[in-house]
């Protein structure tokens, strides 16, 4: 994609996402070397194969969290499931919301969400993991939302890349964002993040070359019972 040449001005983040999800060309700048354009056509289009494979992999209610604008929430719906949908921009959760989804402005790192403690699983797809820039607080977070026999369903980046944090900004026409924190996450590092947060990898699966890992809640060994 080509930016714009135009003076750009700071918008938040989401402003300039609202715009990338009304049809208006985006990328990310300062996670690579070049502007890395956002694949909103494909969040924006119904699921695919690929999508339902992953979703395959939830388990009774699920919280989306980072559900942009819905393409996954809605594919969960139609598959049974009661589904909540969570995003920070108000463009996302009206779209969800249009698809005959439940969505709510929520940041899931700062705010109290509807049934704490009782999801089945805790949905993160389309590298939502890098979400606050910090994969260990998120999967603690999302283990926290979680009721008895909950998993965190993650979608991660393919084996060889590394794992990574950085400030970056969305770029759309003539606007750039605040700077916001974003991390990448590999398949290959997944087991110690986990681990760290009190999560064992209960599986990992490949899906049309996307990446999924299925976390479950560590049970205490024999040994440290009472």
């Amino acid at each position: 994609m080509t930016l714009s040449d135009k003076p750009l001005t700071t918008e938040s983040f989401s402003t300039v996402f609202s715009s990338a999800l009304r049809g208006q060309p985006c990328a990310v700048v300062g996670l690579s070397d070049v502007p890395e354009p956002l694949p909103v056509a494909s969040w924006t289009a119904e699921a695919d194969a690929d999508d339902l494979a992953i979703l395959a992999h939830c388990d009774g209610p699920t919280l989306d969290i980072g559900c942009g604008p819905g393409r996954l929430a809605a594919a969960l719906a139609g598959l049974g499931h009661v589904v909540l949908g969570i995003d920070v921009v108000h463009e996302a959760v009206g779209q969800t919301r249009e698809r005959g989804v439940d969505a709510l402005r929520r940041d899931v790192l700062a705010d109290k969400l509807p049934g704490e403690g009782l999801w089945r699983t805790a949905l993160l797809a389309d590298g939502n993991i890098g979400i606050g820039g910090d994969p260990e607080a998120l999967l603690a977070r999302a283990a926290g939302l979680l009721g008895p026999g909950g998993r965190v369903v993650v979608e991660l980046a393919p084996p060889g890349v590394r794992r990574s944090s950085a400030w970056a900004r969305l770029q759309c026409d003539d606007a750039l964002s605040r700077p916001f924190r974003w991390a990448v996450l590999g398949i290959d590092d997944i087991e110690p993040v986990a681990g760290a947060v009190g999560l064992d990898v209960h599986e990992t699966a490949e899906h049309g070359g996307r990446w999924v890992a299925v976390l479950t809640p560590r049970r205490p060994s024999a040994s440290s019972a009472p």
